[in-house]
Parts: structure tokens; C-alpha cells; sequence
């Protein structure tokens, strides 16, 4: 099964998020909760953290790249 990870709410006036680094690889076993990378938002960085255990299959978010709250950063095979 496929699981979506994507940029999460991070506040009421927070509209998008960008990408700072990835902690993980395509390819790497990954545990829920674990931290997979980090994304900033209105000068706050936030660890963006696996929402299920699995494989990360593809990574779509790139570093320094901006997305909406809600879009696909990366991809879990679970």
C-alpha cells in the first residue's frame, strides 16, 4: 500500500511550506514518527516525520522548492 506524505498544517495563517533537507533516502526503511526531513514555514522550521512504517519509494518535494499545505512531498511503500 502507498502512503502520501504532505506538507502539514502548520498553523491557521500558514499557507505553504518549503523543503530545507531530507534525512532520508529513496530506497530507505523509514519507522512512524521517525523524522525524514525538515521544512520551514513564516521563519519556523518544523521536522517533517513519517506517518507510517515502510520503504520510501519516491521523494517529490525538492530542497528549496515551496508547496501549498496539503501537497505530496514524498511517497512510503508500506
Amino acid at each position: 500500500m502507498k502512503v502520501t506524505v504532505k506538507v502539514p498544517r502548520l498553523g491557521l495563517t500558514v499557507e505553504d511550506a518549503m523543503v530545507m533537507e531530507w534525512h532520508k533516502q529513496v530506497g530507505d526503511a523509514v519507522e512512524a514518527g521517525e523524522v525524514i526531513g525538515v521544512i520551514e514555514a513564516d521563519k519556523v522550521t518544523v521536522e517533517l516525520e513519517s506517518p507510517a512504517t515502510g520503504t520510501l519509494t519516491e521523494i517529490i518535494g525538492q530542497v528549496g522548492e515551496t508547496y501549498e499545505i496539503g501537497a505530496p512531498l514524498a511517497v512510503l511503500d508500506v
